[in-house]
């Protein structure tokens, strides 16, 4: 018990006690915890008592806590910095936890407690919520394989330990690939470009140790180089690094590590009685068949080709205009768009970035939670895993409601992307358990001494995650199972992407977006362009994005490729792909989809959803205020608080009135008219 990992978080606002952890504390943790979670669980299978709720689901909730929250830690670490023995860590415990978890779905004794609860639910006296988590409790247990024999079980269980460690296999060499290349620039190299991006460059050399300027993989160091610089070449050099991560040869090369992944998943899913993987998979989603994924994603993907075809043909023409010959290439596409929306909308990131604070950014987010949901936000200093992270503590009508971490800016030790979890979340079985809400993004860690400026796509990821945090901050349900944002895929994004919306609202614009330098608001015509602007290059975003939700797709609804790589562009030229725009995630480093399940199948999950945000902000537009008291309140029943609990169509319906369709997205994607 000297291990800080097995003792309860009783420090400061109860957080884990990261100034105590040391990494070689971990594995005796990891160890221990599931050494008191298998007897737990050998407790409940074996109790002599007949199966009632309390003894059997509830005891299943609580069987693994102390598991649950060293990994809470660990997971946190592993992807916000990593190292070389957090890796060799997690390759460790891969297979250890993929063991556990078939241990408890195979076992024969607690799958007939929880059968036997489901065959007599009707005279059990549950509430809503306790039906509701019984019956994901044993459809859980049956899609784990419950009801598997023999030889069956056993190749289930090798499969699934097998895709755990090829999962962690292809995170890692991911990582590698991120954090190794770096395209070191000369000063002169900066010529032409806005000082905001020549910043970031040298704030990426630094981070990487280089005495001057530097091009990294993060998403918001190359992006605003492939907007701006005005080099052809250094633009190819980056562009191609950045597309063939995990596919450059060698031990980090993930293209095979794809292949055998699809080949796993679907032995799995015809193991369990399923036609494909993606049959399986979205069985549990609010699409339910791969047909409906099919249908939204191709209703979408033509109106989006075509706006896309007639951009490259413009974007073309000014290529050739600069006395550049020949097709536009997809290291151009970002130079030559943001020239137009210049020319176009007298809109120039370099202009509007000053104006777009990271601090400033933040406090919009909570001030705009604040508007709409009473909560006020207090930074607190505490001991955190980095020093770049941030702490508040959250509260509502004076009372505690949880603790929200920011931890914003690229490292070499931090994954990709930006993402939502919770070191700790809501629930009310074991006490009244508040949570420990992480948002992690990228983006450029300005040079010493300068303030962090962020994009309107940065600024809108930070309110993208912001809305996932608070999913998590008004869940109030009894069961961690159903806390939070633990919800049907295809709905969890809908918080976060209507969440985004906000970020355009005139009124926080005017409140937030001001001058780094004089402080003054963005003038209102500024304003007015970036909104007119909303959707410009549209095309461009959603086929990149739909080019990879479909791969996706495809990959899973049917046969497993013999070759990923050669399925994929198979895929992308019956799609007749643009050839200026290539996928958002190629194969070898689309990590939604192949670093673990979680969004395997399911990438289409974004879309989805923003059917249903682009309605339910249109809620706040007919009641004629986007912080509509009433529109609020409602949201925060029918939808935030209420996580898992109820199928998510009817806490849209009950929220909205009825379900929506495509043409919202369309609308506000500005596509419409080509459809």
């Amino acid at each position: 018990m000297t291990n800080p990992l097995l003792q309860p978080w009783s420090g400061p606002h109860q957080l884990p006690p990261f100034e105590r952890i040391k990494d070689e504390d971990f594995a005796p943790a990891v160890e221990a915890a599931l050494q008191e979670a298998r007897a737990r669980i050998g407790d409940i299978a074996a109790n002599p008592a007949p199966p009632d709720f309390a003894n059997t689901i509830e005891a299943l909730e609580r069987a693994d806590e102390t598991l649950g929250r060293v990994l809470s830690v660990f997971y946190t670490l592993a992807g916000s910095d990593s190292s070389p023995a957090r890796q060799e860590l997690s390759r460790r415990f891969s297979p250890l936890l993929s063991a556990y978890s078939s241990e408890v779905a195979m076992n024969a004794d607690l799958f007939g407690r929880i059968e036997t609860l489901w065959q007599s639910r009707e005279v059990l006296g549950l509430t809503a919520e306790q039906e509701r988590l019984l019956m994901l409790t044993r459809r859980g247990f049956v899609r784990q394989g419950a009801q598997l024999e023999g030889a069956a079980r056993d190749r289930l269980t090798e499969v699934k330990a097998r895709l755990a460690v090829l999962g962690t296999q292809f995170t890692q060499n991911l990582l590698a690939d991120e954090s190794d290349w770096i395209m070191p620039l000369q000063e002169g190299d900066l010529d032409g470009l806005p000082d905001f991006v020549a910043d970031a460059a040298r704030g990426a050399g630094a981070e990487r140790g280089h005495a001057g300027p530097a091009i990294t993989l993060s998403r918001s160091v190359i992006v605003p180089f492939l907007q701006f610089s005005p080099r052809r070449d250094l633009r190819e050099a980056a562009h191609t690094a950045w597309s063939l991560r995990g596919a450059n040869g060698g031990q980090t090369d993930n293209r095979e590590i794809a292949t055998e992944i699809l080949a796993l998943r679907a032995e799995r899913a015809m193991l369990l009685g399923y036609d494909d993987f993606a049959s399986y998979k979205l069985e549990t989603e609010m699409a339910g068949t791969p047909e409906q994924v099919r249908a939204l994603l191709m209703r979408v993907w033509e109106p989006a080709k075509a706006a896309a075809q007639a951009d490259q043909t413009r974007l073309t023409a000014m290529m050739h205009g600069d006395g550049v010959n020949g097709d536009l290439a997809p290291w151009d596409w970002r130079y030559y768009a943001q020239k137009r929306r210049a020319a176009e909308h007298d809109l120039d990131e370099a202009a509007l970035k000053p104006y777009l604070q990271l601090d400033k950014m933040i406090e919009a987010a909570f001030w705009t939670a604040g508007r709409l949901f009473g909560l006020s936000f207090e930074p607190i200093e505490v001991s955190l895993y980095h020093p770049d992270i941030r702490a508040w503590e959250v509260r509502r009508d004076g009372a505690h409601v949880g603790i929200f971490l920011g931890d914003y800016f690229a490292r070499a030790s931090k994954r990709s992307g930006a993402w939502c979890s919770a070191l700790r979340s809501q629930q009310k079985l074991a006490g009244d358990i508040r949570p420990v809400v992480v948002n992690v993004c990228n983006f450029a860690k300005p040079s010493k001494g300068h303030p962090a400026l962020l994009s309107h796509d940065d600024a809108r990821t930070l309110f993208h995650e912001f809305g996932h945090a608070l999913h998590q901050l008004l869940s109030d349900v009894t069961y961690e199972s159903v806390s939070g944002t633990s919800v049907a895929r295809d709905f969890v994004e809908l918080p976060s992407q209507l969440f985004e919306h906000w970020l355009d609202v005139p009124d926080l614009l005017e409140r937030f977006a001001t001058h780094v330098e004089t402080g003054a608001p963005m003038p209102g015509e500024m304003r007015d362009r970036l909104l007119a602007a909303a959707t410009f290059d549209m095309g461009f975003q959603t086929v990149e994005y739909l080019a990879s939700a479909i791969v996706d797709l495809e990959f899973h609804a049917g046969p497993a490729p013999a070759d990923a790589m050669a399925r994929q562009t198979e895929i992308l030229e019956a799609l007749d792909m643009p050839s200026a725009i290539t996928m958002r995630h190629a194969t070898p480093h689309f990590a939604h989809v192949f670093a673990g399940d979680g969004y395997s199948s399911g990438y289409y999950s974004y879309m989805w959803s923003e059917v249903m945000d682009a309605d339910a902000f249109a809620a706040f537009e007919e009641a004629g205020d986007p912080f509509d008291p009433q529109t609020a309140r409602a949201l925060e029943t029918h939808v935030l608080s209420t996580g898992g609990t109820v199928e998510p169509e009817a806490l849209y319906t009950a929220f909205r009135g009825r379900m929506p369709g495509v043409e919202a997205l369309l609308k506000g994607r500005g596509l419409f008219q080509a459809a």
